[in-house]
């Protein structure tokens, strides 16, 4: 008994001896450390984040060994590459660098380790951007809405507020900024707007194809080539709206019974090589269908209307269904009833009263309540029926006005050129359409190829910059009074092609150059010629040869199929060697 206890007395002590040694030992560890100055890691966990800038690429950078001269390993900070604004990532917190006074944190991308400026990195992604004021690069309206109503100008180099973004594009670019202009609200298109005044009043190469435009100054009214805007434009290629690379299309005009008449077009067409229609959604007091829009904003138009909605639908769908690749074409700026149901929108006299030029009406480039019922109709048209592509002709103020221009009320309403307004408005018909998906094309006078600005405010280069597809008339019988124009068209295609094309290369992203060819008879002249399938083949043949390889289109205003099928072999032919 006695022995147990002993024992149990011995092991007391022997755990008391362990506990203080144990207790001594923590003590001596403590005191080590502190006297190393050693602190305990805290855990560096991995966080989620967006990157944001006040432009479209975040800076990175990255730590890089390298050896001295003395053979010495050393880090450095060096630039890394360019990362998309609103990029998901993964980055550390704790992870950190100091460089120049600036604090980065690490984030890991497609399993790549990067440094980034530790403010950069937000919660969301709708936070990432982060400019809060821009500058006016290219001239425009305002949007009052994105889908298409108009607010006031704003010039060039103008500041503007940023006060939110409608899309964070995949780029990092914004496709609209919401902005205010002293106390007007509205949007302004991302790719217009840049971070510097100075930047803003620059021109696109300035040392370059500007000074070529800077040179043709206005002489006959319609504006100088200098004052339009020529900075590259992304021609878009929509993956389910493909353009065919050379359109070859017959003109169909909106007359009644299109549903009638529709199958023997496609039958024709079919036998031939002929890959596309234009289509009159508007010709001048010859409106194709009973649209929505002319029943709010010309009853007139509404009131002549050749078709219904359905029997139209059904003509454009037999074209679609047959795979055609369908256009539809407005007159713009020409439309008697449009200009007489709103009046104060149309081009008048000084001294009272519309203008009537060349016996019809013109609605005003200038006026922005034109522009807007010219793009509401045209949307329509995609939404109903489905376009390929929208063309504008027309889009042009009354030629041969020179001799009474005093006496003209234009109603002007910013001061601007007539070049400047045309060029504006197609702008604004681009970014509408092309966020629907569809091309846009316009058509102009043969004339503004000639390296000038005409009368009426066209100007190739400026146009074709902005459009997808520009389609000249050059018709040979429009040409002085010389019949060797319309008896050897061939000559007269190549030679005012070759002009065309030298156009072309002042513009750093030139359209597809689609031409519209003679295909009708000349009888107003003397000699009378007959417009056959040979004559349209030597047309077509002088374009290509002078590079104006995208293709034709049939004028003939009656749309004559009759005519068409005399002129099988010029549709029955590859052009391109």
């Amino acid at each position: 008994m006695k022995s147990r206890t002993k024992k149990k007395k011995k092991l007391k002590v022997k755990n008391c001896l362990v506990f203080v040694v144990i207790i001594a030992l923590i003590v001596g560890i403590v005191f080590a450390v502190s006297k190393l100055n050693f602190q305990v890691p805290v855990l560096n966990t991995k966080s989620i984040g967006y990157l944001g800038s006040t432009n479209s690429v975040i800076k990175t950078y990255k730590l890089e060994k390298k050896e001295t001269e003395d053979k010495e390993e050393i880090e450095e900070f060096v630039s890394s590459d360019d990362l998309v604004r609103g990029v998901k990532v993964d980055y550390y917190p704790k992870s950190t660098y100091n460089y120049e006074d600036n604090e980065y944190v690490k984030i890991i991308y497609k399993d790549k380790n990067y440094y980034v400026l530790k403010d950069s990195i937000k919660k969301t992604r709708e936070d990432t951007v982060l400019e809060t004021e821009l500058y006016v690069r290219t001239a425009n309206n305002l949007l009052k809405t994105l889908d298409g109503s108009l607010g006031t100008l704003v010039n060039k180099g103008d500041k503007l507020e940023i006060t939110g973004f409608n899309k964070l594009l995949d780029d990092g670019t914004i496709d609209y900024y919401k902005v205010k202009k002293d106390a007007e609200e509205g949007y302004y298109y991302g790719e217009y707007l840049v971070e510097t005044e100075e930047e803003a009043k620059k021109n696109y190469d300035e040392e370059g194809i500007y000074k070529t435009h800077l040179a043709r100054v206005g002489k006959l009214g319609g504006g100088s080539a200098g004052n339009l805007d020529y900075y590259p434009v992304t021609k878009p290629e929509f993956q389910d709206n493909k353009m065919p690379p050379e359109v070859y299309a017959l003109y169909i005009n909106g007359s009644k019974g299109i549903k009638n008449s529709i199958d023997s077009y496609i039958e024709y067409a079919k036998t031939t090589k002929i890959n596309a229609f234009v289509v009159d959604i508007k010709d001048n007091t010859v409106p194709a269908y009973q649209s929505e829009v002319y029943k709010e904003l010309s009853p007139t138009n509404y009131k002549y209307a050749n078709n219904s909605i359905e029997d139209y639908k059904e003509a454009i769908k037999k074209l679609k269904d047959n795979g055609f690749y369908v256009i539809g074409r407005i007159t713009t700026f020409k439309d008697d009833y449009y200009a007489l149901d709103n009046k104060d929108d149309a081009i008048g006299k000084k001294s009272g009263g519309l203008l009537q030029q060349g016996g019809s009406y013109w609605p005003s480039p200038f006026k922005r309540g034109v522009w807007e019922f010219t793009i509401k109709l045209a949307k329509e048209a995609v939404n109903l029926f489905g376009f390929n592509e929208i063309q504008f002709d027309y889009v042009r103020f009354p030629d041969r006005l020179t001799s009474i221009e005093s006496t003209i009320d234009y109603r002007n309403t910013y001061g601007e050129e007539k070049a400047q307004a045309i060029q504006r408005f197609l702008m604004y018909a681009t970014h509408m359409l092309h966020d629907m998906g569809v091309y846009v094309s316009a058509d102009v006078f043969g004339e503004s190829s000639w390296g000038y600005v005409t009368a009426y405010g066209q100007y190739f280069p400026a146009i074709s910059n902005v459009v997808d597809a520009i389609s000249a008339m050059p018709y040979t019988d429009h040409f002085e009074k010389n019949p060797s124009n319309w008896e050897n068209p061939y000559t007269t295609m190549l030679n005012w092609g070759k002009t065309a094309a030298e156009r072309q290369t002042e513009t750093p992203t030139p359209a597809i150059a689609r031409t519209w060819i003679t295909a009708y008879d000349t009888p107003y002249w003397n000699p009378y010629v007959t417009y056959n399938g040979a004559m349209l083949e030597k047309q077509i043949e002088g374009l290509y040869e002078a590079g104006l390889t995208g293709g034709y289109m049939t004028w003939n205003s009656g749309s004559n199929l009759a005519k068409y099928k005399t002129q099988f072999s010029a549709f029955n032919r590859e052009y391109k060697k």
